[in-house]
């Protein structure tokens, strides 16, 4: 917990859970300027993060929600940012915090067991409670679990596999949710676990399951077609030893999953896997494909069909960090899961969008001509090309990174502008630089933002008042 002798520090994050609290956005950004300017921006980076987390998982009885998966995707997108975006980045995170746990009832933590039992048992009691939508019991185990000095890897793979006993559940949501604890302990501390984890208890046991959706059984019945990846007696053999299977192979395959039929998308992961490549590899192109899907997506859809292709993406990204953190066979099923969600999604590619490389604005690829795409609504292809040509002309990829950010950071975003942008982070770097893979990912960030600007830009307004105030500036000066 957080450490509060310095009285200044002790001030400020008072301030900060008073505007938490009451939905003061002007508060809370001046408390984090403060922090920031007072403990320095790690420590106070630090500081901030704990004190969103604490506030936003006692004050929400269903647990980890969409706000602190935001405050989590802030955070690791965080040194990608220009050095006068970083606390912009927070106070939106907090600013999401605050608006998840507003009229919501307080969270009180169950206690762990206090018998000593051994991990197996508690991963079959997990499993069972989840499967049986026991949230309560769930929380007792995991509590129990992190109690008995349990580590990051035996827990991730724990709950991973829970999650992936049933088919992309809740729409995706409760992996990216489930990545985004880990990745938020990533830059506090391990000991918060014990108030981190439990509070994916009863999300996990709630969520939806796709084998009992219509859309996973007809035309297709892709339950029965996963049923050989779902069972872990069958689950495709570990790939021969001494096998190259390199970025090349990783790309073809993520073509491979964008395939018409699912049995193509299975067999295409399984000679995959025999041929060589590992689970990371595997995930690493599914996340592609799923990129692929915004890159290729016409603006001739429905605006709302943004969303469906986005999802596939943001939980095919925790798919692979998840692989990453626990590189066991049960979590590696959701690789097969994610991969039937990137084949549902085939009909937002009819027609597929026009190829970025082919606009003339990836030619000239100026990253200053992207404001325009921000201010005018429409200029989707145009944001596109912009991008890729940048990229894959040799143009300084963070820098690309970093626009993006500010043009996010620039709007009153909502929850999923976040997660396309972060897994757009993420995925880009898992590719070498300037390679067409880097390119495209970003571009599929750039098309979706583009996609959904201009909006009235009060939060970034807001901060900037604090800034100003801190400063000692008086408003109603011209800047």
């Amino acid at each position: 917990m957080l450490c509060r002798n310095s009285d200044p520090v002790a001030h400020h994050l008072r301030r900060l859970e008073e505007g938490l609290e009451h939905g003061l956005t002007l508060v809370s950004a001046k408390a984090v300027l403060a922090l920031l300017e007072l403990m320095g921006e790690d420590a106070g980076t630090i500081a901030v993060l704990r004190a969103g987390a604490e506030f936003g998982l006692r004050n929400r009885e269903a647990g980890w929600g969409t706000g602190l998966t935001v405050l989590a995707a802030m955070a690791n997108v965080l040194p990608h940012l220009e050095p006068q975006a970083r606390a912009l980045a927070l106070v939106h995170g907090l600013a999401s915090v605050s608006e998840d746990t507003r009229g919501r009832a307080p969270w009180f933590a169950l206690s762990p067991l206090s018998a000593e039992i051994e991990p197996k048992r508690l991963e079959d009691w997990y499993r069972r409670f989840v499967d049986t939508r026991n949230g309560d019991a769930c929380e007792r185990v995991l509590a129990t679990a992190i109690a008995e000095k349990s580590d990051p890897e035996m827990m991730s793979a724990l709950m991973g596999v829970a999650i992936t006993d049933h088919l992309f559940v809740d729409g995706g949501h409760t992996i990216d949710f489930t990545n985004k604890a880990f990745e938020l302990l990533d830059r506090l501390a391990w000991e918060d676990a014990i108030f981190v984890l439990p509070a994916m208890a009863h999300g996990t046991a709630s969520s939806s399951r796709s084998e009992e959706s219509g859309q996973w059984r007809h035309p297709f019945d892709l339950v029965s077609l996963l049923a050989p990846t779902q069972s872990l007696a069958s689950f495709p053999k570990d790939a021969r030893a001494g096998s190259v299977f390199g970025d090349q192979q990783v790309d073809a395959l993520a073509w491979s999953v964008l395939a018409e039929e699912p049995a193509a998308v299975v067999a295409a992961l399984n000679q995959a896997r025999a041929a060589g490549a590992n689970d990371e590899q595997l995930a690493r192109a599914v996340a592609y494909a799923a990129a692929l899907r915004l890159v290729r997506f016409h603006t001739q859809n429905d605006h709302g069909d943004w969303d469906v292709v986005h999802h596939g993406f943001t939980a095919a990204n925790a798919t692979h960090q998840m692989v990453r953190r626990s590189p066991t066979p049960a979590v590696a099923r959701g690789i097969y899961q994610v991969a039937m969600k990137v084949f549902l999604d085939r009909f937002l590619n009819v027609p597929v969008a026009r190829p970025p490389s082919s606009h003339a604005l990836a030619k000239t690829a100026d990253l200053g001509e992207l404001q325009q795409c921000w201010d005018r609504e429409g200029m989707v292809e145009e944001a596109g090309a912009i991008v890729y040509g940048f990229v894959t002309g040799g143009g300084d990829q963070q820098t690309v990174v970093a626009t993006l950010g500010a043009a996010l950071l620039a709007e009153d975003a909502e929850f999923h502008w976040y997660q396309v942008y972060e897994a757009a982070v993420r995925q880009s770097e898992a590719w070498p630089e300037h390679s067409e893979q880097a390119a495209m990912i970003l571009t599929g960030a750039a098309r979706f933002l583009a996609a959904h600007t201009p909006t009235r830009r009060e939060l970034s307004q807001v901060v900037r008042i604090a800034t100003r105030l801190r400063r000692g500036e008086a408003l109603y000066e011209e800047m």
